[in-house]
């Protein structure tokens, strides 16, 4: 087994994935050659994962303030005030990796990580969200994924205790070497009682929490900042494995603790464990830090300092507590069955020491660990040569239709808009008794004990971003605030998960830009601003046989807040005569449409454009009808256009409609932005000047389109059925 000693040679410098450069710049860090333990932790620091080395040049274009903001990006999660002395704490995760090499684990330890990101800065977890986006049905391993991802965000989630109640799933060949696994976690806390991570105060004690140190998850990180090759099954030993039931323990005695005034700071172990813990509280707290390595809590024999710092083992904080208050602490974590160790202090040196069998091993100035870490420009394509590069042929002529209740039927059917209820039942949703929406436009949970409710999504539309980067970036911020809208909260703040592929290549690189630069042009106009979120690169494998890149997937995760529940909107039609208008304009755009894909086979033409000034008056439009109790129904239409929108508000409320002005192809599935369909029983009184409206029908009756509603049922819930019973 390697040691402190061992030689450091070229070899083990690429292994620890560093290039020749960087080595270079730890060298001039130290003064000196690095040990094996001072070797790892540079790696990992470093890692894309960690360092976020290709991408915060360009995050820092991002809008991030509003009154409304606490605390943006930087910390943990995100915190925005929700009124009444309450914050709302937020953020989105991936977790790609681990999940292709061992889903149920993968999936599940993403969840975890979450959680304890939002419940470290003082909330109670209220509500958990996904994104997941899966490659082929038929490819041979993606049911063994899917069902393997999906157990484990529910056996997780719901051992813990917090509903899962909103998320998306998709389906392309894109991602069948290199799935996605984005977990979300909102949470409530006091305003007054947030928690951040910066260690201060020279001699106060570092203390350890939680579950024991095990070998499970060493070099993750690492693993999570590279392409796959053929050896990903090899790479299984790199996944955490992760125990919700500790979780919850952890989370109770956390609250618990953070009712005293004992926390000076608190962190957890996520990425890269009590490395990125430790380093992050030193150098958010402008602080050192020494901390002695007998004293970690290991659960196998004879571990190393090396790995003890890069075991990435679950259920795991490190806190700096005011001098005098472990033993009350320790007392509080015992009563939960968990670990408690003081392990270290707080120093003035700017340093990283850690001290094993009374031996310094570990001796590194911190400020090259974390904010003087590399930083890269990477070339990027101009919009016109990504243009040339993807080679999106265009849409010159559109097939024709002839039976638009046939082509609704196959993409009711269809993997992309198929029922999700074989997934959503295996999520419990109702845990805590605040949940009030899980299947509309967007997730609702009620503030515990008050008339305030939460109102949440996930949205990317990632065809949308690889035909037109900056478009589908700004339709992604759009859809998720129409979908809080469309539910009746007022959008707030914006937390994302930036999956992308190789940065190195300037055409993923003009993805990542140019999604940014959409993404922050729709935030802005919007008043939306992103508070947190994380960055994932090297989503591309090898393994499938031509390196194959996942499509751009800027997943969102949009928080909105409404002031009475009582006022909340359903996506199901509610009453036999109301009248069905469509907000916006129908001006049949089918390029990169899913009716294109799915019935023909095309992934052609531009992605539909989204003006932004529309999205926001026609947003507060829809708010003002909710609000002022004016609407019985709302949706927004999305994937599959007008047509395939109806339809779902039909089977959820068991009632079809008479439809005029839905006449050809391009009005039934096109997808155009910033629509919304309502229902009304008092149509006289929700025109408004400027906001184009069209009737355009009517509920009552048991079809759509002349397709009986059994039809459309029995069709939108077979694929989940048959994949799964086949």
């Amino acid at each position: 087994m390697a040691t402190p000693e061992s030689a450091i040679t070229p070899e083990v410098v690429e292994q620890h994935g560093l290039n020749t450069e960087e080595y270079e710049r730890v060298l001039h860090a130290l003064g000196r050659e690095p040990n094996l333990v001072e070797l790892g932790i540079f790696s990992v620091m470093w890692s894309e994962h960690c360092s976020y080395k290709s991408s915060r040049l360009h995050l820092k274009k991002l809008p991030t303030e509003a009154p409304w903001v606490i605390c943006g990006p930087g910390e943990n999660a995100g915190v925005i005030d929700i009124g009444d002395g309450q914050a709302a704490i937020f953020k989105m995760e991936s977790h790609n990796h681990p999940s292709y090499i061992e889903p149920y684990q993968g999936a599940a330890t993403g969840v975890g990580g979450i959680l304890r990101d939002v419940f470290t800065m003082g909330a109670r977890p209220v509500a958990n969200l996904n994104a997941l986006r899966f490659g082929r049905p038929d490819h041979p391993k993606m049911k063994h994924l899917v069902q393997g991802v999906v157990a484990g965000i529910g056996g997780y989630g719901n051992c813990v205790g917090v509903p899962t109640v909103a998320g998306e799933t998709n389906f392309h060949p894109a991602y069948d070497g290199n799935i996605l696994v984005n977990a979300m976690t909102v949470g409530v806390a006091d305003a007054d009682k947030i928690f951040y991570s910066a260690a201060t105060g020279v001699g106060n004690p570092i203390v350890y929490v939680g579950s024991k140190t095990g070998r499970d998850g060493i070099h993750g990180a690492t693993m999570a900042s590279a392409d796959f090759g053929e050896d990903a099954e090899e790479k299984r030993p790199t996944v955490q494995v992760g125990d919700p039931f500790t979780e919850k323990l952890l989370i109770e005695a956390c609250l618990e603790l953070m009712a005293t005034d004992a926390i000076v700071a608190i962190q957890d172990m996520g990425a890269a464990g009590l490395t990125s813990s430790s380093v992050e509280m030193a150098t958010n707290g402008k602080a050192g830090i020494r901390l002695d390595m007998n004293k970690v809590p290991c659960r196998e024999e004879g571990m190393t300092p090396y790995e003890m710092m890069l075991s990435e083992s679950q259920e795991r904080m490190l806190m700096v507590l005011k001098p005098g208050k472990e033993a009350m602490a320790e007392e509080i974590f015992r009563k939960w069955e968990l670990d408690f160790a003081v392990i270290g202090e707080v120093t003035d040196t700017r340093h990283m020491v850690l001290e094993f069998d009374g031996k310094v091993v570990c001796d590194i100035p911190l400020g090259p660990l974390a904010a003087d870490a590399p930083l890269y420009d990477r070339p990027a394509m101009s919009r016109e040569d990504y243009k040339a590069w993807a080679k999106v042929e265009p849409l010159d002529t559109v097939p024709d239709s002839p039976d638009l209740g046939a082509d609704l039927l196959r993409l009711m059917a269809s993997p992309d808009l198929a029922s999700r209820r074989w997934i959503a039942e295996q999520y419990d949703s109702q845990v805590g008794a605040d949940t009030l929406q899980t299947d509309g436009d967007a997730g609702v949970v009620r503030v515990h004990g008050m008339r305030k409710a939460l109102a949440m999504t996930t949205d990317c539309t990632p065809r949308y971003c690889y035909a037109d980067p900056y478009e589908g970036g700004k339709q992604a911020i759009a859809e998720a605030y129409r979908n809080l809208c469309a539910v009746g909260a007022r959008p707030l703040a914006v937390t994302n998960c930036l999956n992308f592929a190789n940065p190195q290549r300037p055409e993923i690189m003009a993805q990542f830009t140019g999604c940014l630069d959409g993404m922050g042009d729709a935030c802005r106009a919007l008043d939306f601003p992103i508070v947190s979120g994380n960055v994932s690169l090297y989503n591309e494998s090898k393994a499938t046989g031509g390196g194959s890149a996942i499509l751009p997937t800027p997943a969102i995760g949009g928080v909105g807040v409404l002031d009475d529940y009582a006022r909340m909107a359903r996506i199901a039609f509610a009453a036999e005569g109301d009248a069905i208008f469509v907000i916006g304009d129908n001006n049949g755009h089918l390029g990169q449409s899913l009716w294109l894909r799915t019935l023909h086979g095309r992934e052609a033409g531009d992605a539909p454009p989204v003006n932004l000034a529309q999205e926001r008056e026609r947003g507060e439009f829809v708010r003002r009808l909710i609000g002022e109790g004016l609407v019985s129904a709302v949706h927004d239409v999305s994937d599959g256009g007008l047509l395939v929108a109806l339809a779902e508000m039909a089977l959820a409320g068991n009632i079809g409609c008479s439809l005029e002005q839905v006449g050809d192809h391009f009005t039934a599935f096109g997808e155009d932005q910033g629509r919304y369909l309502v229902t009304t029983s008092q149509a006289d009184r929700i025109q408004a000047a400027g906001i184009p409206m069209h009737r355009i029908g009517t509920v009552g009756g048991d079809s759509v389109a002349g397709v009986p509603l059994s039809e459309l049922r029995a069709a939108h819930e077979s694929f989940f059925r048959e994949w799964m019973e086949g």
